[in-house]
């Protein structure tokens, strides 16, 4: 009966009715603080009542970078890929109420890998003849579908992975192939011939979604690579050199300026 009893949460103290209880590692936690996680981690079962705590504060400094968020740019359907270039940040998100949902703000310079999964399922249509047989079609209908998934690799304390659905629902396509000859067996009607020659990217459809998923892997990776160059530039050590403008002997600023006269100097 201890199941049945009314528990708290571990973690704002509140009471958790019959079905709210979301177990911990030592305790137990509310739906209501468990929405407030990050959607895309997946461990909470194995978490300490601590470490969801500490979770739950980044969610809080989180929700004040998505308030600062500026899109500059969307890729994406279903889920989208929302990135603010200028802050070198970016989050995924199904959500017209971004504050709402809290979506994880990430650096580009934390990526460290993307790639693009498709889920395809075929069959081949049939129709049934007057004794009740299913046989094919001449010539044979064919009909595939296809799910665009995204996987984004990142550096975080809370997941290492954003695996999300590009496209809204299958992507339907239908083929008819060449005219095939049929044979009947045992009561069966075998397709012996004309099969399929399909290709997928003769679809507008689905080179819709593969130029999309393209574009998501190579802005990701693009601007990965340009916020680590730019890390990387900004800590190497500046070298003294001589200013054309002034002729004092200087290290340039951030910014390639002298610290005496504010010339612009190359080195």
């Amino acid at each position: 009966f201890d199941a049945f009893k009314k528990k708290e949460c571990s973690v704002c103290g509140g009471e958790i009715g019959i079905l709210g209880n979301r177990k911990l590692e030592d305790g137990n936690l509310c739906k209501h603080c468990a929405r407030k996680l990050s959607p895309w981690f997946d461990d909470r079962r194995h978490s300490t009542v601590e470490q969801i705590k500490e979770q739950l504060a980044y969610r809080e400094a989180n929700l004040e970078k998505v308030k600062a968020f500026r899109v500059t740019r969307t890729i994406g359907d279903r889920y989208k890929v929302l990135l603010d270039e200028d802050a070198g940040v970016f989050m995924v998100s199904d959500s017209n109420d971004l504050v709402e949902e809290n979506p994880d703000v990430i650096p580009f310079a934390d990526v460290t890998g993307c790639r693009v999964d498709i889920d395809e399922n075929h069959n081949e249509e049939t129709r049934t003849d007057a004794n009740g047989n299913k046989i094919s079609y001449n010539p044979p209908r064919y009909r595939y579908y296809y799910n665009f998934n995204i996987i984004i690799n990142v550096r975080h304390p809370y997941f290492d992975e954003i695996k999300f659905q590009l496209n809204r629902s299958s992507v339907d396509l239908q083929y008819t192939g060449s005219t095939a000859t049929t044979a009947r067996i045992g009561g069966f009607s075998l397709n012996l011939g004309g099969g399929s020659s399909f290709n997928p990217m003769d679809y507008p459809e689905y080179r819709n979604y593969m130029e999309m998923c393209e574009e998501i892997k190579e802005v990701l990776l693009g601007v990965r690579q340009q916020a680590r160059d730019s890390a990387a530039a900004a800590a190497a050590p500046r070298m003294a050199v001589t200013c054309p403008y002034c002729g004092a002997t200087t290290t340039p600023n951030a910014s390639g300026q002298c610290e005496f006269c504010g010339g612009a100097v190359n080195g």
